[in-house]
């Protein structure tokens, strides 16, 4: 990986939301990591809250609107796919709404999936994230 003086590494949120015990899947198709399975998420924004960056990007990708965020549940340094980030993992509850395609040159087909059914091509860091959820990790303010 080559680098330039002034490059840092960017911060990216992952969001394992939940509805009646499963997992929002969907495919990943741009950037790096494309045609693996993902949690919602991207970057977080100048001035942002991870509560708020959470809301945000679960809406952009899934349409859904009116999440929980019940926490943080981890925070990895992922050095993967030729790029650096410091990636915060968010639980969050969702009890209405179906997800859709709503950034359809980024994402798709999101599902609701049983934890246990979730296949193994799933991207890297999303992959770190629902392994802290299923062990219990959840970090509250």
């Amino acid at each position: 990986m080559t680098t330039t003086e002034n490059e840092r590494p960017k911060v990216g949120i992952g969001i394992v939301v939940i509805r009646e015990g499963k997992v929002l899947i969907g495919e990943r198709l741009s950037n790096h990591g494309a045609k693996t399975l993902q949690i919602p998420g991207g970057h977080l924004e100048f001035g942002e809250s991870f509560e708020e960056t959470a809301r945000r990007e679960v809406e952009e990708e899934t349409g859904l609107k009116d999440i929980v965020v019940k926490g943080v549940i981890s925070i990895g340094n992922d050095i993967a796919y030729d790029k650096h980030y410091v990636s915060i993992g968010v639980l969050a509850e969702s009890e209405s709404g179906d997800p859709y395609d709503a950034e359809p040159n980024g994402s798709r087909n999101w599902q609701w999936m049983e934890p246990d059914d979730i296949p193994e091509n799933l991207f890297l860091p999303s992959q770190k994230v629902i392994r802290n959820w299923r062990n219990g990790t959840v970090y509250s303010d």
